[in-house]
């Protein structure tokens, strides 16, 4: 692997990119042009995962949480060796299609997460983030069976829209060492500049968070690698790499202009960007040969490490079969098959008399004590919302022992996170709030 065949495979997923969008007549060329250097680095060299097991448990997270690109997730996913084929890539935004225009959770193989508003890909993934914490506190008992990261595409919009700004807050408080974010700096929005409306300074702001933070020239392959590196050694603080990029990238004539960011290039354009690439301007969807080898040598690559890991946690399993067993019923999130009984078992008749919010706490100790995935907690409001469960400690940075969230006056976060763990597949979470306060939670 070197540089030459992965700038080959970042071409191949510019011009998958373009081509699908120009297919289907609609579509955001911009960003998976722009980003196609980190997408390929990160998918050939560190992302953890299995095209085969797409639900392994053990695999890394990745969430495109600018959406609107997912014309870069899909060709990763297609090259990747995922139940993606190049046809799906062609019936790109067509009806019943497994590459709508947006990506979509239990659709396509390999997404983790629906994604389109913006900011809500990233808000999910501290959400994910969180659910591997908490699972490797309570199971791992010294092994690292339940280790791997939560990686985050996102861009400009994802980062003003405040959703993100809570949630964030959230993993830096927290020390969610396992999430890496890597921010498409391009200074590109729909209107034109993102002078026109975003202005500050992002890595300061996320530095304020308690993030480790960097700037790279998203375009700069060794660059891109050694912040990779670096983010993957960092495992007590969330992670934001400021990649300056180029948004249509390859693009000779459009390249750098708000014009490509949701709208084709054009024939014209794309048979110059063909030219400009050194692609066969008379093949369409074309993947050279060159780097189908590339990317069939990482699926080779990760069969070994997943091999490795089922032999590990099988190893585990029989060392803490107990734990295996709780495991097991976590993951199925499974419900006691007398549940209803035991929950209406709480309501005993001298607290018939009790406000709602007290019948709710009593109901709630009971289902925390009879289901191991319940986890969840309040918007600063357990004192009136009565949602803390006794006897269980509260969740801090470094301490994911317990079951009690504080997600602090953040609903429109505590919303977002709470999808991510039920998106991290080992959970049934719950917040709580005021009724007035819970219409900033309506858009999660």
């Amino acid at each position: 692997m070197n540089n030459q065949n992965i700038t080959l495979a970042a071409n191949t997923i510019r011009l998958l990119s373009a081509e699908a969008v120009e297919k289907a007549k609609s579509g955001h060329p911009g960003m998976p042009m722009g980003m196609a250097d980190l997408g390929a680095v990160l998918w050939l060299k560190y992302l953890k995962f299995h095209p085969k097991h797409p639900d392994w448990m053990a695999r890394d997270r990745f969430v495109l949480s600018n959406g609107h690109g997912c014309m870069l997730l899909y060709s990763l996913l297609h090259l990747s060796g995922f139940d993606l084929s190049l046809d799906d890539i062609k019936n790109f935004r067509q009806w019943e299609s497994k590459t709508p225009g947006h990506p979509e959770f239990h659709m396509t193989p390999g997404v983790e997460c629906t994604t389109g508003p913006l900011g809500q890909g990233i808000s999910n993934a501290v959400g994910m983030a969180m659910g591997q914490m908490l699972l490797q506190s309570k199971y791992a008992a010294g092994s690292d069976v339940f280790s791997h990261n939560v990686w985050v595409f996102a861009g400009d919009g994802c980062l003003m829209e405040g959703v993100s700004s809570e949630a964030s807050s959230v993993a830096g408080h927290l020390g969610l060492g396992n999430l890496k974010v890597v921010y498409d700096d391009n200074h590109i929005s729909i209107a034109g500049s993102t002078k026109l409306a975003f202005t500050e300074d992002v890595v300061k702001r996320y530095e304020a968070y308690g993030w480790h933070v960097e700037r790279i020239d998203g375009h700069d392959l060794d660059a891109i690698s050694k912040a990779y590196e670096k983010a993957l050694s960092i495992t007590d603080k969330p992670c934001l790499i400021a990649a300056r990029t180029i948004i249509g990238k390859g693009a000779p004539h459009k390249a750098g202009d708000s014009e490509v960011h949701g709208s084709p290039l054009g024939k014209d354009e794309l048979l110059a960007t063909k030219q400009a690439l050194g692609f066969p301007v008379d093949k369409e969807f074309y993947i050279p040969e060159e780097t189908k080898a590339l990317f069939q040598a990482r699926q080779a690559e990760l069969h070994e490490v997943y091999s490795r890991w089922t032999e590990k946690f099988s190893a585990w399993s029989k060392k803490s079969p107990e734990l295996a067993a709780r495991l097991d019923k976590q993951l199925k999130r499974e419900l006691p098959a007398n549940l209803q009984e035991k929950l209406i078992g709480a309501l005993s008749k001298d607290k018939v008399s009790l406000a709602t919010r007290k019948l709710s706490e009593a109901v709630l100790q009971v289902a925390s004590a009879e289901i191991e995935s319940l986890v969840g907690g309040s918007a600063d409001l357990e004192p009136s919302t009565f949602t803390l469960i006794k006897g269980s400690t509260d969740i801090l940075k470094g301490q994911f022992e317990g079951k009690n969230l504080r997600f602090g006056v953040r609903e429109h976060g505590m919303g977002a996170i709470m999808n991510g763990l039920a998106y991290y597949g080992a959970y049934i979470p719950y917040g709580s709030t005021f009724l007035c306060f819970s219409d900033y939670m309506r858009p999660t």
